[in-house]
């Protein structure tokens, strides 16, 4: 008997009446972090990792109803054990195990396998199914170290800098502008402004003791000279009213999807960066073999891929249609 079917409100656990990442208001809702298309307001009461506790407050409201777990730490609805552990995408973010007497079940939600200063590394559950991402899941989608990203970055910022012009990366507010200010450490202790969208997401990081170099919110500032500067600021802000204020500039935009250039040129950018922070090629597949599940269920991406090629290798795989995006 499966232990979670796909409703119209989401992946549901009827024998614990539970749902992970739903995308519309139920009764329970256990998430697995705090991005907009896995969290999602209205539902009477959420369960999450307590490392992600504060970003879902932060996203859904400071007064929800909210239990928070630690990791590994287990609970009992109805007879089905849950737990959650760390996925390894951004801080708090968990895959979560769900088990009776005779199966395990594990939901990854959004993962990735390589390290990151600002999240608990992704931890392998060996399961009989496997519910996995596939945002990345085909061959050409293979990662640099993130050491190597961050160089490039810390270059490209200081040539504009020679050039006279502001550098503005554009990178998701959440997960990824702080993976950004927790790997530019190697390199430099130089401020670094930060659009409003991302700034109030640092604080909680910082609250939870996440190392960065110092930010300067840009709100805080004049109207001055930032073309020494770089600044960070989410996809939402190219071309509004907003960048006036950096010209001259030079733009990049930090994500997985700039390893296609035609994304790169597409979006207008001087320059990608490939970064992500979901799992490649070579991790997703090293990740199913490793939890050893007989079943594998794959959802949002590149998913029908992976299943194509997980069949060909003797796998029981299959697609599950979500509501869930494509942030990188």
């Amino acid at each position: 008997m499966n232990l979670i079917s796909v409703t119209h409100r989401g992946l549901y656990c009827s024998r614990g009446d539970f749902y992970i990442d739903p995308w519309s208001p139920v009764d329970r809702a256990l998430i697995t972090h705090a991005h907009s298309d896995h969290a999602r307001a209205g539902s009477a009461h959420y369960f999450t990792a307590d490392a992600n506790s504060e970003l879902l407050r932060k996203r859904l409201g400071p007064d929800i109803a909210l239990d928070a777990l630690r990791y590994g730490e287990s609970m009992r609805l109805n007879g089905i054990d849950v737990s959650f552990h760390p996925a390894g995408h951004i801080l708090g973010s968990s895959q979560i195990r769900i088990q009776d007497d005779s199966q395990t079940w594990v939901v990854s939600g959004d993962y990735k396998r390589d390290a990151d200063p600002t999240c608990a590394a992704f931890e392998v559950l060996p399961c009989d199914t496997f519910i996995s991402e596939a945002t990345f899941a085909l061959p050409i989608y293979r990662w640099t170290p993130a050491r190597a990203v961050a160089a490039d970055i810390y270059r490209w910022w200081q040539d504009n800098r020679a050039a006279g012009v502001a550098s503005v990366l554009f990178c998701y507010a959440l997960g990824k502008a702080q993976r950004v200010l927790a790997e530019l450490r190697a390199f430099t202790q130089e401020a670094v402004y930060v659009h409003g969208a991302i700034e109030t997401l640092v604080d909680v990081y910082r609250a939870q003791s996440v190392d960065m170099i110092p930010t300067v919110g840009v709100g805080e500032c004049k109207r001055g000279d930032f073309r020494a500067a770089l600044i960070l600021a989410p996809p939402g802000a190219s071309g509004s009213p907003w960048m006036r204020r950096f010209e001259p500039c030079a733009t990049g935009f930090c994500s997985g999807w700039m390893r296609v250039r035609g994304r790169r040129r597409g979006g207008g950018y001087d320059r990608g960066f490939v970064l992500s922070d979901h799992a490649d090629w070579p991790a997703l597949l090293r990740t199913v073999h490793e939890t050893g599940a007989r079943r594998v269920l794959l959802t949002h991406g590149y998913s029908d891929a992976l299943v194509h090629y997980l069949r060909e290798q003797g796998c029981d795989a299959a697609a599950l249609k979500t509501a869930y995006g494509e942030e990188a």
